[in-house]
């Protein structure tokens, strides 16, 4: 289930304290971040992370808002033409905070706009994942340190 509410795609730098990670994520061992900008009807995203080189692994792609969603459902592309689904499916009301799936299970994120969130929402959030069907056990914290590019 997703949410409902509608999401406004503003200019927005999100941390990521929790992952089940896709393939570009593999190679990062922490300081992940992505960055949103509206781009006319879509949304530029950028993907970054330092990787165990200490090196910033970055991807850019491209969101599409599917029609009807009110925001709360995405087509993302890293490697056009190939777009996958990326549903809101918990949103904090202050938007501090999202969980992010898609409906195969395989990959979801814990995204925040603060590097530092919060052990018991964290927890709460994990929580919401795995009653959703994710797997807890694969999803993986990322640490953050003082080098975080953002």
């Amino acid at each position: 289930m997703i949410i409902e509410r509608a999401v406004t795609p503003n200019p927005t730098v999100e941390s990521q304290p929790a992952r089940l990670p896709d393939i570009f994520q593999s190679a990062c061992a922490s300081d992940t971040r992505a960055t949103y900008r509206p781009e006319e009807k879509d949304v530029e995203v950028v993907n970054q992370c330092r990787s165990e080189k200490g090196t910033i692994e970055q991807i850019n792609g491209i969101a599409k808002v599917v029609e009807g969603s009110h925001g709360t459902k995405l087509r993302v592309s890293f490697f056009r033409p190939i777009f996958g689904d990326y549903w809101i499916l918990d949103l904090d009301p202050e938007y501090r905070w999202v969980l992010v799936g898609e409906p195969s299970r395989k990959y979801a994120w814990i995204l925040a706009r603060s590097k530092n969130l919060d052990v018991a929402t964290q927890e709460a959030l994990l929580t919401r994942a795995t009653a959703l069907g994710f797997d807890r056990q694969a999803l993986i914290r990322t640490p953050h340190t003082d080098q975080a590019p953002f």
